[in-house]
């Protein structure tokens, strides 16, 4: 396989352009397929966010955080005024009409687009619903069945709060002690989880375990599991395993069904562009749709057909269906839409294909010219990663992110990691070219060093 620096120079070779001058960004973002999806979505000026910036304030941010919170699709005005319009023109008949019934709102056409970018069987796998760490204590609930000695789960050790609060809340909650969590750690004086070491631990605890809960990327450090060779290996031991997908969700392929996952949940509002807080997604395998472990139910868990009748005994829907509890708000069911249909014109591969180009493209230049001031913590195969690379700094790194804001660079700070993300969607070749110049310029000042 070749790799995005090849792929790069093999594109610039023959017209004499090299691949580390602003020539050949706005070559790239002159021929590639998805500029035009950049005019469908907001970017913030830097006149319009609330810091002290420098320069034009008409000039548009080079915004690198859509692993954070990925940018307003313009539509999104027009659906959530056609939610306050139907509601304030139409009143109880907003439930059943309209391009989003309220009624109706996690059910197609949303259901559809999104269970292709999961790599759902089909519809019936998924659900759109609540918000992340809800699905996760839903689904985690039904799966995790401690007995006897086989009662330990598996987490690793920097997971995000979603999951570890959750899971340790669920251990108290169950009465089981917290020595039975395995917190996976990378080898000493690394910062990458290595596929065979968690192998490792999964066979030694095959016996003790009941649950194992990872993210897909871990969103830390950027590096995106072997979630196929891990759950392939939990199924074959008979071991529940759910994925945490917040991070990977419209940034990496994912074959949920075809790997045999149990369940997976995530959140709208990083890569699938669904505003903060926007409603959240679950993943429930066909396996187990005839016999679903026990789990809490609601309203919304009854069967559309004969939800509002309102039977005594529950007609309990089949497939992810049966997790939901309660009516979706159609305001944020219109935002995830509005973001959907982005994802349903342009499909996964060409968003791959230029994400493989397009971070190639940051790791290349910020290896040229700032190896000797940064270290990149992120995976250098890109196969184990998505959009995001994660820099650790020989220097002061609050005066370093300071100064990029100052000029309009939008990325973030965990701790003394900077996490930067060329979000294929929205960002351009450009945008990497200046964050590196702009970079460049910020550690060569006296008083940064």
């Amino acid at each position: 396989m070749s790799t995005p620096k090849a792929a790069l120079e093999k594109i610039g070779a023959p017209l004499g352009v090299s691949i580390d001058s602003l020539d050949f960004a706005e070559l790239m973002d002159k021929q590639d397929v998805l500029a035009e999806t950049r005019k469908l979505f907001v970017i913030p000026k830097l006149g319009t966010i609330p810091c002290e910036t420098i320069g034009d304030p008409e000039q548009d941010c080079v915004y690198l955080l859509g692993n954070s919170l990925g940018l307003k699709p313009r539509k999104a005005d027009k659906y959530m005024a056609e939610q306050l319009d139907a509601w304030g023109n139409k009143g109880i008949f907003m439930h059943t009409s309209g391009r989003v019934p309220a009624a109706y709102a996690d059910d197609q056409p949303a259901k559809h687009i999104i269970a292709s970018i999961v790599g759902a069987a089909d519809e019936s796998e998924v659900g759109i619903m609540n918000g992340l760490t809800v699905n996760l204590h839903l689904l985690m609930l039904a799966f995790y069945k401690p007995q006897g000695t086989r009662n330990k789960i598996i987490i690793e050790d920097h997971a995000f709060p979603s999951d570890r609060y959750a899971v340790k809340s669920l251990m108290r909650v169950l009465g089981v002690s917290e020595d039975q969590l395995i917190m996976l750690r990378p080898r000493e004086g690394e910062y990458i989880l290595q596929t065979q070491d968690i192998l490792k631990v999964i066979e030694v605890e095959k016996d003790n375990l009941a649950l194992i809960m990872l993210p897909g990327v871990q969103y830390y450090t950027g590096q995106k599991l072997d979630m196929e060779a891990i759950t392939r290996v939990a199924v074959d031991l008979d071991i529940r395993i759910g994925w945490d997908l917040a991070h990977a969700v419209g940034n990496i392929q994912l074959k949920m069904h075809e790997w045999g996952a149990d369940f997976a949940v995530w959140c709208s509002y990083k890569y699938l562009n669904s505003g903060a807080g926007g409603i959240s997604g679950v993943f429930f395998h066909n396996k187990h749709h005839n016999n679903p472990p026990s789990h809490l139910q609601g309203w919304w868990s009854n069967k559309q057909e004969t939800r509002f009748e309102m039977r005594e005994i529950i007609d309990a829907s089949v497939g992810a269906e049966t997790f939901r509890l309660c009516n979706p708000p159609p305001w944020l069911a219109a935002l995830h839409l509005a973001s959907l249909e982005i994802f349903k014109e342009v499909g996964m591969k060409k968003i791959l294909e230029k994400q493989f180009l397009l971070t190639g493209y940051l790791e290349h230049l910020l290896t040229l010219k700032f190896s000797d001031k940064l270290e990149i913590l992120t995976p250098k195969n890109p196969a184990e990663r998505g959009c995001q690379l994660s820099l650790v700094f020989r220097t002061k790194v609050e005066k370093v992110f300071a100064r990029l804001q100052e000029k309009g660079v939008i990325c973030d700070l965990r701790g003394q990691v900077m996490r930067v993300a060329p979000v294929p969607l929205y960002n351009t070749y450009k945008d990497v070219y200046m964050f590196t110049r702009i970079l460049g310029e910020t550690l060569s000042a006296q008083n940064v060093l």
